[in-house]
């Protein structure tokens, strides 16, 4: 594709991500688009199909962002939800988009996908199941934050932090001399974490 039609494809998607942010996913729509672009909607249609493509390009830069601020805080479990949680806050439609649709893979660039998930899957040496459930829960947290679902005076902090607690068994590092084993979890099986000692946990 000719440097000056790539060049303007990008504009129209930047476009498209300032409505969105702006506006909510229902307002990225062609004629939207060309109002901002400040072009007649039949010329939007040389660079850009359709909203299903505009949405697909939307949805790539949101797993390339995220995936470089991951990337970038990949020390420990704690770091590297704590920068999930304030790229979604900073950016959330975006968030939304990537997050709470269907993913347009088709139009995914190969990899991207990928590469965004790698950082936890790190974190939890390789153990798939543990790292889609850490993103569940740090999405569903998210996702409900970002609905203003919580209380007022929660202490959304506080529950951030129990959930990492709750899931550092998953993130610890792996013995030495035993490479086969998964990051947190026995060759065998999963693992099986210790029992609570509070009282409202114990049964009579």
């Amino acid at each position: 594709m000719p440097e000056a039609l790539v060049n303007r494809r990008a504009e129209v998607i930047n476009a498209a991500e300032r409505i969105l942010e702006r506006e909510g996913p229902d307002a990225v729509t062609m004629r939207r688009l060309a109002d901002e672009l400040r072009i007649q909607a039949p010329s939007l249609y040389k660079h850009i199909a359709s909203k299903t493509e505009i949405e697909g390009a939307l949805q790539q830069r949101a797993l390339e962002r995220l995936g470089a601020v991951l990337a970038g805080a990949s020390a420990d479990l704690a770091t590297l939800v704590a920068a999930y949680r304030r790229w979604a806050l900073e950016h959330p439609r975006l968030y939304e988009l990537s997050a709470r649709h269907s993913l347009d893979r088709p139009r995914l660039e190969s990899g991207v996908e990928a590469a965004a998930a790698a950082p936890l899957l790190s974190i939890t040496g390789g153990n798939i199941a543990a790292a889609r459930a850490i993103w569940g829960l740090a999405h569903g947290l998210v996702d409900l934050e970002l609905a203003n679902r919580f209380p007022p005076n929660a202490d959304l902090d506080a529950a951030w932090a129990h959930a990492i607690n709750a899931f550092a068994i998953y993130c610890t590092p792996k013995p030495e001399g035993n490479p086969t084993s998964r990051v947190g979890l026995p060759p065998a099986g999963p693992a099986t974490p210790s029992p609570c000692a509070r009282s409202c946990c114990r049964t009579a």
